[in-house]
């Protein structure tokens, strides 16, 4: 019987729900989460409660999730926005711990190349992209051919291939721009090797316990569930704003005014200086009429009877 793939059993779990269907989808991508929360807070107690608010997430929004999505990427994206919720209120003390956990991580054959990537990663995956993002993780998080990217993506494998590409080209650019010199082919060898590996025994039975069963968490982890389900919205919504801003401009027909924006009732999320600010810069295009002289001669074209 063929494994079914990861739309179908996220289908299967919010039509179910299926306990069994949903424990795959942990077993599947829990070492994925786990790494890239690690990765991101450097603390493995901090990771195992990322790691189940992330799945908890994915239960919750079960249902509403694209069926085109690609849930690797998906979760890839969840588990680095709550591990960034996390470090709010302790990123100092954080980060000289992550320095500290990735250092005793090192891949033995490249110690020096991975400890010079590594805490500059995520930081590098978040300037990229949805689509660059989702095929830097299919191909080097979980190391799929060219031909499954393309498949996952909805593209030839040519065109997954020059995808991959064109996003090793921005995260070369990034890290050569913090004093890390390295080709795109051995930061691709680098990521393969190194950014995923085994999650504590027993984390995946522990969190299809809290995501699928609902058993119950820590005040701690139930506030980043929140903090993070309300980022997701407002990223969401940030990103629906600035394309429609760039449809106006790109009409030449803004007549969307501050005042008007400041009529209606938003959410508390929506009341950011981002916000307000982008909309003044709207308010601020000049029309787009322009007056041009005539090509006509007045003595030429009277009207009858003068």
């Amino acid at each position: 019987m063929p494994e079914l793939d990861d739309i179908e059993l996220l289908a299967q779990y919010a039509r179910d729900p299926s306990e069994v269907a949903f424990a795959t989808l942990v077993t599947r991508h829990v070492n994925l989460v786990y790494s890239t929360a690690l990765r991101c807070v450097g603390n493995p107690l901090a990771a195992e409660e990322i790691t189940q608010a992330v799945f908890i997430i994915l239960a919750k929004k079960a249902r509403n999730l694209s069926p085109r999505i690609i849930l690797s990427g998906w979760l890839y994206q969840t588990a680095r926005l709550t591990a960034a919720n996390f470090l709010r209120g302790e990123i100092r003390r954080q980060q000289r711990e992550q320095e500290a956990y990735m250092q005793s991580l090192l891949n033995e054959s490249e110690p020096e190349l991975w400890s010079r990537i590594a805490p500059f990663l995520d930081a590098a995956m978040a300037g990229l992209g949805e689509k660059d993002r989702n095929a830097v993780v299919l191909r080097f998080f979980e190391n799929r051919s060219l031909g499954e990217v393309g498949r996952a993506l909805g593209a030839s494998e040519d065109a997954a291939k020059m995808r991959v590409n064109r996003a090793l080209q921005k995260l070369r650019k990034f890290f050569t721009k913090r004093g890390i010199t390295l080709s795109a082919a051995v930061i691709a060898g680098a990521v393969s090797a190194n950014s995923v590996h085994a999650a504590p025994v027993g984390l995946a039975i522990t969190v299809t316990a809290t995501a699928a069963k609902g058993s119950a968490v820590t005040a701690s982890t139930l506030t980043l569930i929140k903090t993070t389900l309300k980022f997701m919205a407002w990223t969401k919504a940030k990103t629906a704003i600035v394309v429609g801003v760039g449809v106006l401009l790109a009409a030449g027909t803004t007549t969307v005014t501050l005042k008007e924006i400041q009529k209606h009732e938003f959410d508390d999320t929506w009341r950011t200086q981002d916000v307000l600010t982008m909309f003044k810069k709207v308010n601020q295009v000049p029309p787009q009429v322009r007056v041009l002289p005539s090509k006509f001669h007045p003595t030429k074209f009277r009207p009858h009877g003068d």
